[in-house]
């Protein structure tokens, strides 16, 4: 997976009751645009996160979560 800051991260939900959810990447931790990312999401909490496969980027949105 590879992708650039100011990507989202659409996380997809795996159990009955748990919606999808999308992140921004504010930061790229790893070489050439590999995880970890430094992630903030809609209510600015902000983490470290390395997506598995239930996640999908989004390249260059051009809006920013707050």
């Amino acid at each position: 997976m590879h992708a650039t800051k100011g990507d989202r991260l659409l996380v997809h939900g795996r159990t009955v009751g748990h919606q999808d959810h999308v992140v921004e990447i504010i930061e790229v931790l790893g070489d050439h645009g590999d995880p970890p990312f430094r992630v903030r999401d809609e209510s600015g909490h902000e983490t470290i996160m390395s997506p598995g496969p239930d996640t999908v980027v989004r390249h260059g949105t051009g809006k920013h979560i707050h």
